[in-house]
């Protein structure tokens, strides 16, 4: 087979067949893989005979042009992940890309949250002038169990029903798993079920089709999208008076972890809630707490302040 459009459509169908690849993941991976393949054709080169030594300039090239240390770790990603399914499929004899090691992921301390900011969060969206029981449940929801926010807004209704302790979540890879449910977010829950119910109810009335999700709209996907719950959550911190630039969804996922770890909780326990693969993306959290011990041994330690001080 050859032909860079053939060769990243075949590679982009198996990833989605094979391995249930997210639609973002693709997109991510045809991005990164047309940079690539672009740079060849300039280059007067094709993926059929790109050898390590290219690919290495390909990455000299990219950090030349200031692209960062994670950005050039994916695209390198991509390319492994290409030239292997390329060798597998017989398509190549060798993977030009298999010792390549690359710039590695440098580990960024997560950006998170006090325990006070998500209180005033949650208080926030309880004050909502609208949608207070659905902003509610999104955030408590949330707060309780360290969802993806992909994962959040795409809930099914019937995962909701029946005043559940659990929650089953459909995750990356179409991997399941159960995350519990606070007391704060079973009540939430089913305040906003009800809600959702009777405008539900009105709206089949009006000829309208039934909702089987959690949290549904007039979006493409039929549920709330992720760009809207940002912009939620970002006015929640404005009338909450939380910074802003702090708010993601995602800070509120690693405020989960992050206060569950320091309350104790095992750290298997918390990949397995969060759905990661790998525990070493979980122990990042360690680190959190280890700047905060630090800071408070440095703050509050007697040898730890300047002697000259009064």
């Amino acid at each position: 087979m050859s032909g860079t459009s053939t060769w990243i459509g075949a590679f982009l169908d198996a990833q989605a067949a094979e391995r249930n690849a997210a639609r973002n993941t693709l997109l991510a991976y045809a991005r990164d893989l047309r940079d690539f393949t672009d740079w060849l054709t300039a280059r007067g080169e094709g993926l059929d005979a790109a050898s390590e030594a290219t690919i290495n300039a390909y990455l000299v090239a990219c950090e030349a042009e200031g692209l960062s240390q994670a950005t050039r770790a994916r695209r390198l990603s991509a390319i492994r992940q290409l030239f292997r399914f390329a060798y597998e499929e017989g398509w190549r004899q060798d993977n030009p890309a298999l010792q390549i090691k690359g710039p590695g992921r440098s580990k960024r301390l997560p950006m998170t949250l006090s325990h006070a900011e998500v209180d005033r969060l949650l208080a926030a969206a309880e004050a909502s002038p609208r949608e207070a029981l659905r902003n509610t449940c999104l955030m408590q929801v949330l707060y309780a169990t360290g969802l993806r926010v992909s994962e959040l807004v795409s809930l099914p209704v019937a995962a909701a029903r029946g005043d559940p302790r659990m929650l089953l979540v459909r995750g990356k890879g179409g991997k399941e798993r159960m995350v519990p449910l606070s007391p704060p977010a079973r009540k939430a829950l089913a305040a906003w079920l009800e809600r959702r119910d009777a405008m539900e109810t009105a709206a089949q009335a009006k000829g309208q089709s039934a909702s089987r999700f959690l949290f549904p709209s007039h979006s493409k996907q039929g549920h709330l999208t992720r760009h809207a719950f940002y912009a939620v959550i970002k006015d929640l911190a404005v009338a909450g008076g939380v910074d802003p630039t702090k708010v993601t969804p995602h800070t509120l996922r690693h405020a989960f972890a992050t206060h569950l770890l320091a309350g104790g909780a095992d750290l298997r326990a918390i990949q397995t809630m969060l759905g990661h693969a790998d525990l070493s993306t979980t122990e990042i959290y360690t680190h959190v707490l280890d700047e905060r011990l630090r800071a408070l041994v440095q703050e509050h330690h007697p040898l730890a302040r300047d002697r000259g001080a009064p």
